[in-house]
């Protein structure tokens, strides 16, 4: 990770000849937005000068108290690689707070920040490491994004069957000019489905990186002609794009989920952090999964995985423990979340999960080593497996019902989220789709 100072930051806009530098945050939803200023603007900007009018980003504040101010986070500068090599483009991630100098408290960056003070008061560092899926559709003749492909290709096919391979070599060498170490890409099992892992970290660094991922695998794409949707379900005959996180917890350096002596490597703190997670799966539903449209990739027949349980040696339950390669690399992958969710709110959630499972000993329940895709409901009550929210006011009224992640995410937060998630369920609800003509036309 890069450490930048204030004089560091005046001299590479010198040096690089950065004309405009994008000063970025995420709205609730974890939609990128950015105020640009020139460099003659700059130290302004890095003396924490530089307002907006937060009344026109959904979920912010109400015009009665909308100005916030813009604290950029000098470590996230990066020059884009993609913009003009003269008078370039840079941009700084920063973090929202009031005119009084106080964190804005619905910043899905300071909610992250406030899980991560939790951890290091417990002496742990939170690192994470993502998968992140997407869809590479063709456009229309007014470069409209569409849902149409000819490609047929799977699970990791190459050239000429995956027809977005030069793309995303290219979106791979623009991140790494970036400063990402991407550890794997490929063609994912559903025609025109990618996916680029990069390696893992520090989580607020992580969820910055998954932010600048989604803008320049977008960017990039255009450039070839196609729209690159993080959509988690955009065909019904497809799989949907998930974002699964591969996490463990650090103290002094030595990765305290691994232990040697553990049939699966696991210590007991990893086993109360899966007891944690499965804990509050329900409850961090809605931040994990916040569209409409995730609950269409979270259905069963799918391979989305949407039953509460873990394993260490088959992939249908939610939480997976990954073969480790070396030891210290011990680690807990929850498959839920999707491509769509907001990085900062979603681990977050997930780290307090874990924590709560450490501070209260929260016992991981039986490891499920069947296929859960293959029983029946009753087998599966028996061993007393649940499921996730079948719908997105399901898990809204389970994130009402979760103390923790309310706590976390903060009345203010809460209710403007809970809000705008109903309207648009309410909004989805009034809809009437394709397949109702077909099945109900005719019939009556």
């Amino acid at each position: 990770m890069k450490t930048y100072t204030r004089d560091d930051i005046i001299r590479l806009v010198e040096e690089e000849d950065v004309e405009f530098i994008r000063l970025q945050f995420t709205d609730m939803f974890g939609t990128l937005k950015n105020i640009a200023i020139t460099s003659s603007q700059l130290e302004k900007a890095l003396d924490n000068r530089c307002t907006f009018d937060a009344s026109a980003i959904d979920g912010f504040t109400g015009i009665e108290e909308s100005d916030l101010v813009l604290y950029p986070d000098y470590n996230t500068f990066e020059v884009f690689p993609w913009r003009p090599q003269q008078g370039k483009v840079a941009r700084m991630l920063c973090d929202v707070y009031r005119p009084n100098g106080t964190p804005f408290e619905a910043d899905p960056r300071y909610i992250l920040r406030k899980a991560i003070a939790k951890a290091e008061e417990m002496g742990y560092a939170f690192e994470v490491g993502p998968e992140c899926e997407f869809f590479l559709f063709d456009t229309d003749e007014d470069t409209m994004p569409t849902i149409n492909t000819l490609e047929q290709a799977g699970f990791f096919d190459i050239g000429p069957l995956d027809f977005g391979e030069n793309a995303r070599r290219d979106m791979v060498m623009t991140l790494e000019d970036m400063g990402f170490v991407v550890e794997a890409s490929h063609h994912e099992k559903s025609p025109a489905q990618h996916e680029i892992d990069f390696r893992h970290g520090e989580a607020l660094n992580t969820a910055d990186n998954i932010i600048t991922l989604r803008l320049a695998v977008r960017t990039i794409a255009k450039r070839h002609g196609l729209h690159a949707t993080f959509m988690p379900k955009p065909k019904a005959d497809g799989n949907g794009s998930g974002m699964h996180l591969h996490m463990n917890l650090k103290k002094d350096g030595v990765n305290v989920f691994c232990n040697k002596e553990d049939k699966h490597g696991l210590s007991r703190e990893a086993y109360y952090f899966i007891g944690g997670l499965l804990k509050h799966m329900r409850g961090m539903a809605a931040i994990t999964n916040p569209l409409v449209n995730s609950y269409k990739r979270l259905v069963p027949g799918s391979e989305a995985p949407i039953y509460i349980a873990w394993s260490a040696i088959n992939r249908s339950p939610i939480i997976r423990i990954p073969y480790f390669g070396a030891q210290e690399q011990a680690r807990i992958e929850l498959r839920s979340p999707d491509s769509a969710a907001n990085p900062y709110l979603t681990l977050a959630v997930c780290l307090m999960a874990g924590l709560d499972g450490i501070q209260n000993k929260i016992e991981a329940p039986k490891e499920i080593n069947g296929n859960l895709f293959g029983m029946t409901r009753e087998e599966r009550e028996t061993l007393g497996v649940s499921e996730m929210p079948e719908n997105l006011l399901i898990a809204l009224e389970e994130l009402e019902k979760d103390s923790l992640v309310c706590e976390l995410l903060g009345d203010v937060f809460v209710k403007k989220y809970m809000d705008a998630k109903r309207k648009e369920f309410a909004a989805y609800k009034a809809q009437v789709t394709p397949w109702e003509i077909t099945e109900y036309l005719n019939k009556y």
